[in-house]
Formats: C-alpha cells, sequence, structure tokens
C-alpha cells in the first residue's frame, strides 16, 4: 500500500513538473490569420477572456476591424478610428490576435535619434535567430510616431488593402509610451505578417494605433524568442470555404503601410 501510494505521490509529482515546464515555455498564441483578414473575414471568433487565458501581451484588431488592438501588462487597450483609446470588455471578440505571456530574454538600450528601419536592425544584431518569432515591448521617450486605425466595417465589407485607404492618421511627436508587437519569420507569411508588425500606446493611454513610422529618442527594448506556435481557426463556413492562399505579399504591404 505505501509503495503505490509512493508511486501515485512521484507520479503526481512529475505531472506537476511537467506542467510547470509547459508554463514556462513561451507560446505564440495566434486566433485565425492574417490572409483571413486580408480576404475581408473580420468576423470576431474569440473573446478578449479567451485571449486573455493564452497571453497578456499582443497585438491583433477587432470584430468587424473596429480598431487596433494592444495587449500590454494584460490590460486590453482599443484605439477607433477616431483616436480615442478604449477599454473593451472581455465579452469583446476579435477575428485576429497574436499574444504571448511575456518574459524576456533580450534587454536593449537604444539612445537615438533612431528610426524604424534602423531599430529593426538592432533587433536583427540583438536577437539574430530570425527563424524564431520574437515578441518585442519597446518602452521610453519617441520623438516621432505615425499610427493608423481602420474605421469599422458595416455591411460591404472590402478587402484590407481597400480598406486600409481610408485609414485615419495620427501623428505624435515628443511623446513617451510603449510599443507591443512582433518580430515574424518570413516562413510564417498566410499565417501572420513577416518581419516586424508593432503597436503603440501612449503613457497616458490617451492614443496610439498601428505602426506605420517611428523615430525612437532614448528606449529600452525587451525581447523574447518564442518557440512554439499554436493557432486557432475559426470553425466556421466562411472560413472554411474562403480562398486564402497564393503569395499575397503585395497585398500585405499595401495594408500594412
Amino acid at each position: 500500500m505505501r509503495r503505490h501510494l509512493v508511486g501515485a505521490l512521484l507520479l503526481i509529482a512529475a505531472l506537476a513538473a511537467g506542467c510547470a515546464t509547459q508554463a514556462e515555455r513561451a507560446v505564440l498564441y495566434q486566433t485565425a490569420t492574417i490572409n483571413m483578414l486580408l480576404e475581408g473575414l473580420y468576423d470576431g471568433n474569440a473573446t478578449l477572456a479567451e485571449l486573455l487565458r493564452h497571453g497578456d501581451f499582443g497585438i491583433g484588431t477587432f470584430d468587424a476591424l473596429d480598431g487596433e488592438l494592444i495587449l500590454l501588462d494584460g490590460r486590453v487597450y482599443q484605439v477607433r478610428a477616431d483616436g480615442k483609446v478604449y477599454r473593451p470588455g472581455p465579452e469583446t471578440t476579435t477575428p485576429f490576435a497574436t499574444v504571448t505571456f511575456l518574459r524576456p530574454d533580450k534587454f536593449i538600450s537604444i539612445d537615438g535619434p533612431v528610426d524604424l528601419a534602423q531599430l529593426e536592425a538592432l533587433l536583427d544584431q540583438a536577437a539574430p535567430l530570425k527563424n524564431l518569432p520574437l515578441a518585442v515591448k519597446i518602452t521610453g521617450r519617441f520623438k516621432y510616431v505615425k499610427t493608423r486605425s481602420v474605421p469599422r466595417q458595416e455591411k460591404d465589407r472590402a478587402r484590407l488593402a481597400e480598406v486600409a485607404k481610408q485609414q485615419p492618421i495620427f501623428e505624435f511627436r515628443d511623446t513617451a509610451g510603449t510599443c507591443v508587437g512582433f518580430r515574424c519569420p518570413d516562413y510564417m507569411k498566410g499565417l501572420n505578417v513577416p518581419g516586424c508588425h508593432f503597436h503603440f500606446l501612449t503613457a497616458d493611454s490617451r492614443g496610439g494605433g498601428h505602426v506605420l513610422e517611428m523615430e525612437v529618442e532614448k528606449v529600452r527594448a525587451e525581447a523574447a524568442y518564442v518557440s512554439e506556435v499554436h493557432v486557432s481557426l475559426p470553425r466556421t463556413e466562411k472560413f472554411g470555404k474562403a480562398s486564402l492562399g497564393g503569395d499575397r505579399a503585395a497585398e500585405l504591404q499595401r495594408a500594412e503601410k
């Protein structure tokens, strides 16, 4: 009896250790795919409550493409096309988002002026394993940030590249804030945005959006490699029958810029 009890305790300990190891692993959790957005499929398929079970850091959008999603320190912010920042409820849905639990293992102090291209080059130097997704948080003073947020799509939902032509532009100068984003490998095209993709939130949480241009003044970058990717796909007829293949790099570039 005692031998069985000891064996059971050892099994429980082993399982607990396995769970702890899994919890400590860096996992990128993604709902749907970027090609789905390019195709104009903007229906929310996961709630923010569900999303928060998989991360405290990330970016995305909202049902009907209603603004830019920023997940920072476990809080979700919504930058709408009016330029204002809202705090959506847990029942709010997203058609596409990428999140993780940020546990940085790379730290970079940057004294500017450094533009977006130079910043990406510095990240590549500090974190050269480009076949692993990289979560990146950049906090400090920004000399200039240019962002956008696309308007909510009501009925006839155009493709993302067409919607982006309507995007309101916001500019921030000499401001404090945080950039949240990811550097994804080229082989993830179709699933996510290859290269760096950032969303910005001002320190007072009153402005932000999808980053188009940026020049940092004095910032600290925190980065973490991600070794596992989990993609949750919507079980809907629209998604199941949509044409999501092909090389859409040019279309994605138009939508992102």
